[in-house]
């Protein structure tokens, strides 16, 4: 990108662990990952679940003018992204809900991110994910 911001990437998890241990993963794949990069796992008290309000602050944590892309694990944290984004102003402009398998897409997600890829192009690099084959 010629600004020289990046996408931030958003890790939803029902689960703390699996948020940043993914988060680690593809940082660590990614080169070191120069992309924000925020985990927003589990329940504001460790428990398993999502949290708008966890979400919330990772969005803005890694927000740097260039979008947001949140790629989640199960059910409930994509309505509760959804929910989000449909207030309006709970999460950063251009911020966006990736249709993307969660440890892959987060993978090609941050690569792209990192590379100084859009929004769109991070987006559709999480999304591919899918078509990866494992045979």
């Amino acid at each position: 990108m010629s600004d020289g911001k990046q996408v931030g990437i958003v890790l939803v998890s029902h689960s703390k662990e699996v948020a940043a241990a993914v988060a680690e993963l593809a940082k660590g794949l990614s080169g070191g990952g120069a992309a924000p990069v925020a985990s927003a796992g589990g329940t504001p008290d460790g428990g398993l679940g999502t949290s708008a309000e966890l979400i919330t602050a990772a969005a803005e944590e890694v927000d740097g003018g260039a979008g947001v892309a949140v790629l989640v694990d199960l059910g409930s944290a994509v309505l509760t992204v959804k929910a989000l984004l449909a207030e309006g102003d709970e999460l950063p402009a251009g911020t966006r809900l990736v249709d993307a398998p969660f440890v892959e897409g987060a993978v090609a997600a941050v690569v792209t991110a990192s590379a100084g890829g859009d929004l769109d192009a991070v987006e559709a690099a999480a999304s591919e994910a899918y078509a990866y084959r494992k045979q």
